[in-house]
């Protein structure tokens, strides 16, 4: 078979692709190119998904590629990336929002917008294969693949890929779905790949977000539930729903951030009594392990890529929007973020929460 292998210059993707070879596939390497110089970039921070530095990560996965005896190609895909990612992180941001672009860029670049430009440019590949930690099962009895966790839950990475359609994991590999990193690590050493050791993106973007967002420094109020102002904010986009630290506020009992008030530009804040809830609609659903849920259904929910799922409530209300209530605990809950649903080690479906009841 042959397998195109995303490779990002990190090991995960490395030894993934090492992996295939050693299977007896045909593998080739693509990575894709999504910075251009139109944005400015100051403060770098390594190991991030989106900056300037794109260029070594380009070349350190080239060099592997070539210690590893495969073809590698680069398309550019910063256009569309732009476009996509880019302008969903800003319009989320300025509406007050909290964006995921992980998520937006796995659904609609490095799993479509890539695979489209590679096959365009005329390769051919039977499947295609990324360092993610998750897995990918037929179930006969739905007639549907289903996205299922990693075996090592601290790296499981299927929340990130809950917007995948059946077309697009007809095609996906993970080859280190039944890997803990420490073995990832232990094959690359033993394999002599360069990089690792490396440490793994922890941000999306290497520098100030101010500078994608295009936005000056806006100060407002920082308001308590009852109107009282108790502070000064920097601008909304430096704050998240359930954040503590970094307001600068002295006060008796620790305060949280409850709202943005995009409106007004005003950061709204109480007391932990005061964040959390227990009911939020989700839209822009897209289901996996079923084609249409029941009018109702109870999930384990996971509101966070590192947050521990609660079991919950779902009701439908109408085809596109759905009630998700916790059963066992309120929790502060960010509108612009994704809420995945599982049963067992499987991912149901999943959508983008809007607002808070």
């Amino acid at each position: 078979m042959k397998i195109a292998v995303g490779m990002s210059g990190g090991v995960d993707s490395s030894v993934a692709a090492a992996i295939l070879k050693d299977r007896g596939h045909e593998v080739i390497g693509l990575s894709m190119a999504l910075w251009n110089d139109t944005y400015a970039c100051t403060g770098v921070k390594k190991n991030t998904c989106f900056g300037p530095n794109e260029k070594e990560d380009i070349q350190e996965a080239r060099r592997i590629c070539d210690s590893l005896g495969i073809p590698m190609y680069v398309f550019d895909c910063s256009s569309e990336y732009g476009k996509t990612v880019i302008e969903y992180f800003k319009s989320e941001y300025r509406s007050a929002r909290t964006p995921n672009p992980c998520i937006v860029c796995n659904q609609k670049i490095k799993f479509d917008a890539l695979l489209k430009t590679a096959e365009s440019s005329g390769l051919q590949f039977d499947a295609f294969a990324t360092g993610h930690y998750a897995n990918v099962e037929h179930d006969p009895a739905a007639g549907r693949l289903i996205l299922k966790k990693a075996r090592d839950s601290k790296k499981d990475q299927s929340y990130f890929l809950y917007r995948l359609s059946q077309p697009q994991l007809s095609k996906v590999m993970f080859p280190l779905g039944e890997l803990t990193k420490e073995k990832v690590r232990r094959i690359a050493r033993s394999k002599g790949i360069a990089v690792s050791e490396k440490e793994e993106s922890q941000d999306f973007y290497g520098g100030d977000y101010r500078e994608l967002l295009g936005v000056r420094e806006e100060a407002g109020d920082i308001v308590l539930t009852g109107g009282k102002v108790v502070g000064r904010h920097r601008g909304l986009w430096n704050y998240t729903p359930g954040q503590r630290k970094g307001l600068g506020i002295a006060f008796p009992e620790p305060l949280y951030v409850i709202s943005l008030d995009a409106e007004h530009n005003a950061v709204i804040v109480g007391t932990k009594s005061e964040i959390s809830v227990s009911s939020f609609m989700v839209n822009d659903l897209n289901w996996i392990a079923v084609e249409k849920p029941a009018s109702s259904f109870t999930a384990m929910v996971k509101l966070r890529s590192t947050h521990k799922e609660i079991e919950s409530l779902v009701e439908m209300s109408g085809e596109s929007e759905a009630k998700v209530t916790l059963k066992s605990r309120n929790e502060p809950i960010a509108p612009g973020q994704s809420a995945v649903f599982y049963d067992g080690d499987s991912v149901i479906g999943g959508g983008i929460i809007d607002r808070t009841l």
